[in-house]
């Protein structure tokens, strides 16, 4: 009896580096997504069902990653506080959202040649 062979998946998941010092991947960028829609990194952290402790660690490793800020907090608290991604932060979101597509694109036109290599 013959079966057929599972499907090859291929999924790319890209991570920047500067040296040795993780800049911004996948997590960071759903993290500035969800600040952008909620316009809090409280409300963002809980979207992601993450601390806060923790979003603020990763909005302030962003901050020592790059030349300019990429979200912009305001102090208040819950009335009054908020943050939003700044232009800078749209841009590297927008760019690294296109290599992500340009790398699937490049996994979709790879995988039927990588498929036949298969066992």
């Amino acid at each position: 009896m013959s079966t057929k062979p599972s499907p090859l998946t291929l999924v790319p998941s890209l991570r920047v580096f500067r040296g040795r010092a993780f800049v911004f991947g996948p997590g960071k960028a759903a993290l500035l997504e969800h600040i952008g829609r909620t316009g809090s990194i409280s409300e963002a952290a809980k979207a992601m069902e993450m601390s806060y402790m923790k979003a603020w660690k990763l909005v302030k490793s962003m901050e020592r990653g790059f030349a300019e800020p990429l979200v912009h907090k305001t102090r208040g608290g819950y009335a009054r506080g908020g943050a939003t991604i700044s232009p800078t932060g749209r841009k590297v979101l927008a760019l690294y959202r296109t290599m992500e597509s340009a790398s699937q694109a490049a996994i979709r036109r790879s995988t039927p040649r990588f498929t036949r290599l298969l066992k």
